[in-house]
C-alpha cells in the first residue's frame, strides 16, 4: 500500500473555478513532499487517475503585532511556508472536494426555475 500524507484542500474561488473548467484541483501539501508522492497519496485516497502536478512554495510572510499587557511591547515574527499541489486529474474523474457546493448550486437553480415558471403562470391569468 502506497504512503499516503495529509492532503488539505484549499477551498477558494479560484480553485473551484478550476475544478469546474480545468479538472484541476489545490491540495496543501507538506514541504518536504515531492511530485511523485502527491501522485500517488492523491490516486490512493480519492480513487481518481492523476495526469500532471505542480507545486509552488508561497514563503511565509513577517509579521507584526503589538502585545498588550502592562507594558506595550512589539512583537514580530515569521508566518510559516505553505506549500500547496495543484494535481491535475484525468477527464471523466472528480474528486467531491467542492461536492456540497454543487447541491447547493442546484438547489437553487431548481427553485429559481420553479419560482420563474409560477411567476410566467401568474402573469399570463
Amino acid at each position: 500500500m502506497p504512503k499516503t500524507m495529509p492532503l488539505k484542500p484549499r477551498m477558494s474561488e479560484k480553485s473551484y473555478s478550476q475544478s469546474h473548467s480545468d479538472n484541476t484541483y489545490t491540495f496543501d501539501v507538506p514541504l518536504d513532499a515531492n511530485k511523485v508522492e502527491i501522485a500517488r497519496s492523491v490516486e490512493a485516497q480519492f480513487d481518481v487517475k492523476v495526469e500532471t502536478v505542480r507545486i509552488s512554495i508561497l514563503k511565509g510572510k513577517q509579521a507584526r503585532s503589538i502585545r498588550i499587557g502592562g507594558t506595550r511591547k512589539a512583537v514580530s515574527g515569521n508566518r510559516v511556508d505553505v506549500k500547496k499541489a495543484y494535481v491535475r486529474v484525468k477527464e471523466g474523474d472528480s474528486i467531491p472536494i467542492f461536492a456540497s457546493i454543487d447541491e447547493a448550486e442546484k438547489k437553487q437553480e431548481k427553485l429559481e426555475k420553479k419560482l420563474a415558471k409560477k411567476t410566467k403562470k401568474e402573469t399570463s391569468k
